[in-house]
């Protein structure tokens, strides 16, 4: 069966926060469900893959105006697919949808953000047709 790509609903929290454990971050029910609810309101639904009632992967979505670019900047903000589900085709799924949506807002280029530990991960969005062009560093406040 091949899942249904859907945006994310508020319902979906506990299932969603047992996908972003995979890449390490721990959250909250609640606190994910807050989050899924206020990036639709902001037209940045998030996207899940669902198989029956189990979501099987995630990707989140969100478009920002850059001075230096002359259109929209869309961003796949976290990509996750179940471990049992992976190479199936669901990723890629994913993203080609995630493509489609943000071209349809007008985005002229999107990036990827992925941690340097997933090495695997930057060979699936390279096959896709990113290019690595660029670091990106973080600091906690």
């Amino acid at each position: 069966m091949t899942p249904t790509i859907r945006d994310a609903r508020r319902d979906d929290a506990p299932q969603i926060v047992e996908l972003i454990a995979d890449l390490g971050h721990r959250m909250t029910i609640e606190a994910v469900g807050d989050r899924v609810e206020a990036l639709d309101r902001s037209d940045c639904p998030q996207m899940v893959a669902a198989q029956g009632s189990r979501l099987v992967g995630l990707c989140g979505l969100h478009i920002m105006s850059a001075i230096h670019r002359p259109q929209p900047v869309g961003r796949i903000t976290i990509l996750e697919v179940a471990r049992d589900f992976r190479d199936q085709g669901i990723g890629r799924a994913l993203v080609d949808e995630a493509e489609r949506r943000l071209r349809d807002a007008g985005c002229g280029l999107i990036e990827v953000t992925s941690n340097e530990r997933l090495v695997a991960a930057h060979g699936f969005y390279l096959r896709l047709g990113y290019d690595h062009t660029s670091k990106r560093f973080a600091k906690r406040l």
